[in-house]
């Protein structure tokens, strides 16, 4: 009788569940096809895999799947294929259902248009696009340094800690950065300081190379960096991720945590980092009070009002301190000469720190936008985005009694965005995009240094229209685009001379900018665009007021309050075509005339200020002509083996002096291997891959024209290992990667630091990454 009563209950609730599964309908079928991201073409025999039924099918040779007799509910798909980092999917699945999956085989291919799936964005743009796995890869660098891999981007950098994109010899004001829809404010015209910005938090970061950069606004002048993140999925589950990696150069750790989730009052994603590390090593030295420290964190809200409103709320918070090499610190002039291209820098140490002493920076950043996007009659859509920044920047120099924790500068800026946007389509295909713009920028100098300011107190207002027109026919996109902004520059300073006195300077400027482009298929798998371009830059305050030590880069800069406004016309012609989906080749090459180019000039002189001795540079204005080829090539005998090159190369010339510009950088050539071993159990897109970088030494510039000559070229051997394990709800990534394996003794060009220290020698990371 025990017995009879303890079955009875189980058998109920079997028949309950077969009753249950009886009534459930499981016809339904789960089909589709598996494409490259980068080159829109098939991925065949990838997996399709089912987490709650645990079962799943392989694609066809045509990347093709299908699976029947799938029950109604709620399922998570994963998708994966050699080479590809693993796709998840979620399903609410009440239908049968067709999904087209893109996986990032080719991610050196992907361009915006594939990357949006929308196409008034950037129909004809030229565009490179790095994806949310080659961020996370690359976690211990700047967003520089990760742009780095794009060919035709260099870094200019100030030290180890500080580096900013240089795109086709252009960077600093030139350079727009979006941070998630809006243009990165703070002090972005110093060389030292990098844009404050966590690449953890984004989804994918690009480079515009050509005139679609229009609707950016006058910093555009060069290209524009997009740092964007995706909507968050509809998945009602918590997903996310936590990343991990040490790296031995330094003994640095990088903590990232992630995660998203649907919810019914709305969406959200989370996301913070943790950043810390100590002196970097040279092959023979250590490179003292080189540490970083840096905490960040984001968050994302979305929120679907009815059929027709969608909004979305991103706040981001950016912390930062980082050391400045003690040996570019100099206290007199003849030191100053003596340290200049010393073997080992003044100051030196021999043993490892994680202290962070003057001279050091910090920087906090606070970045709030808000966005409604609201779908009218006919599919027409009107967008409002609010923008609001707030940066606070203190550098600390090397100062006698006790004032090393008195900021040398310290600047408080805020800035405030607003932007209307309204498209439409007419007729057959034609897109209309228009727009308003409205900034308001107000720059103060704490006074709290005891010194006179870098640059003075300024308050800036600008006003900007533009229209867009996209047109496609047959085999044929066009793109027209217009631009008008005027900007009212407000600066107080302070006399450079006894007695001193306030000085006030208002400066306005009206802008307007011209682009056109066409983009001819000739084939699926051949794009060819040109694209021209002309804008109208203003000089920026640093550019018209510097006035003193700039800590960040040990130098003396003065400005010239006599700047005109920069006058650019780019041509732009690029040719992508693909052979037997095994060969892909992206071909660009430009040219750009600059009237009125201002660039900042070394000069043959040093000073010695109550601060110590540096050397002077000067804000210049010329003519001046830039030109250059971009050349990618990726070849894959087979799904196991890739191979891939980069060049770039850019000359850039004073029309009117007849003699080469500054800070170009040399021709560089990259060049990798990788191989997919086969899977092994749960372990997946096993890989092992070999690259090289060769740098030439800087040979078209004039002995005069800087303080020591350009340095050797140089070469760097690098590898990286890394695997995937896979369980039923989760990930586990692993990398060890390695750069400089040589340790070559080398000095970069477009590091200002180069005066004084080599760069750091060979870097050891691991990395982990558990993504569920």
């Amino acid at each position: 009788m025990h017995r009879l009563t303890s079955i009875l209950p189980l058998t109920l609730l079997l028949l309950l569940c077969y009753t249950a599964t009886k009534g459930q309908t499981c016809t339904y079928t789960i089909s589709g096809e598996l494409k490259d991201r980068g080159s829109n073409t098939p991925l065949p025999y990838a997996t399709v895999y089912i987490q709650e039924t645990q079962s799943g099918t392989v694609a066809d040779s045509l990347g093709q799947f299908t699976i029947p007799g799938v029950c109604a509910g709620d399922y998570h798909l994963k998708f994966s294929h050699i080479g590809c980092d693993t796709e998840n999917y979620f399903l609410q699945l009440t239908a049968d259902t067709i999904l087209v999956v893109f996986m990032a085989h080719h991610t050196e291919l992907l361009n915006e248009t594939i990357i949006h799936g929308k196409r008034e964005d950037n129909v004809t743009s030229v565009s490179n696009t790095i994806g949310r796995r080659d961020i996370v890869t690359q976690s211990s660098k700047s967003l520089a340094g990760v742009l780095e891999n794009i060919a035709g981007v260099s870094v200019l950098k100030n030290g180890s800690g500080i580096s900013k994109p240089v795109v086709h010899g252009l960077y600093g004001n030139r350079i727009a950065i979006l941070n998630n829809g809006i243009a990165q404010a703070g002090q972005q015209w110093g060389n030292d300081h990098a844009p404050e910005i966590d690449p953890f938090a984004a989804d994918h970061i690009s480079v515009v190379k050509g005139a679609a950069a229009l609707a950016y606004g006058a910093n555009a002048l060069g290209s524009v960096v997009l740092v964007e993140m995706d909507n968050i999925q509809s998945d009602p589950h918590l997903h996310g991720e936590i990343n991990y990696l040490f790296q031995l150069n330094g003994l640095g750790s990088v903590l990232n945590a992630r995660c998203e989730k649907a919810a019914k009052w709305a969406s959200w994603r989370m996301s913070a980092t943790l950043n810390a590390r100590g002196d970097l090593k040279s092959p023979h030295y250590y490179l003292t009070n080189t540490g970083k420290r840096e905490a960040n964190v984001s968050a994302q809200l979305e929120k679907k009002i009815g059929e027709k409103i969608n909004t979305k709320l991103y706040y981001s918070l950016f912390t930062t301190e980082t050391g400045i090499l003690r040996g570019s610190h100099i206290g007199n002039l003849t030191d100053l000469e003596n340290a200049i291209n010393r073997s080992i820098p003044f100051f030196t140490r021999n043993s490892f720190s994680y202290g962070i002493e003057a001279p050091r920076q910090t920087v906090q950043h606070h970045l709030l936008k808000a966005e409604v996007n609201r779908l009218l009659k006919e599919g027409n859509t009107l967008q409002f985005i609010y923008g609001g920044q707030l940066n606070n920047r203190k550098e600390f120099d090397v100062r006698r009694s006790g004032r090393e924790n008195i900021p040398a500068l310290s600047l408080l800026q805020q800035s405030h965005y607003a932007e209307g946007i309204y498209k439409t389509i007419f007729g057959t295909n034609l897109l209309l995009k228009s727009g308003i713009q409205f900034n308001y920028t107000d720059n103060s100098n704490n006074p709290e240094t005891g010194v006179l300011p870098l640059i003075p107190d300024y308050r800036a207002y600008s006003a900007a229209w533009f229209v867009i027109l996209q047109k496609e026919f047959k085999k044929l996109s066009y793109e027209f685009g217009a631009r008008y902004s005027l900007r009212q520059l407000n600066a107080v300073t302070i006399s450079t001379t006894l007695p001193r006195k306030i000085e006030r300077f208002y400066h306005l400027f009206h802008n307007y900018t011209l682009s056109g482009a066409v983009k001819y298929l000739p084939a699926a798998n051949h794009k060819i665009t040109l694209d021209a371009g002309y804008m109208l830059r203003p000089p920026e305050v640093n550019e018209l007021y510097s006035a003193g030590l700039h800590q960040g880069v040990s130098g003396i800069e003065e400005g010239n309050r006599n700047l005109q406004e920069e006058k650019s016309v780019k041509i732009l012609l690029a040719d992508d075509f693909s052979v037997n989906n095994k060969l892909f080749v992206q071909a660009l090459t430009y040219y750009q005339f600059i009237r009125n180019f201002i660039y900042l000039q070394p000069l043959q002189e040093y000073r010695l200020t109550i601060r110590g001795a540096f050397p002077l540079f000067v804000y210049r204005q010329t003519d001046a002509t830039l030109w250059g080829a971009d050349l990618m090539v990726t070849y894959k005998p087979t799904d196991r083996l890739k191979f891939q090159l980069k060049y770039a190369i850019v000359r850039g010339r004073n029309a009117a002096q007849h003699i080469p510009l500054v800070n170009m950088p040399a021709d560089n050539l990259f060049a990798s291997a990788m191989y997919a071993f086969p899977d092994v159990g749960r372990s997946k897109n096993n890989t092992i891959s070999f690259n090289g970088r060769y740098v030439w030494k800087q040979t078209r510039l004039l002995p005069e024209q800087d303080f020591l000559p350009p340095p050797n070229s140089y070469f760097l051997l690098g590898a990286t290992a890394g695997t995937q394990l896979g369980f039923k709800e989760s990930e586990l990534h692993l990398t060890l990667s390695a750069e400089n394996i040589l340790n070559t003794v080398y000095r970069d060009y477009l590091n200002r630091q180069r005066y004084f220290a080599n760069e750091p020698g060979i870097a050891i990371e691991l990395k982990a990454g558990y993504i569920f």
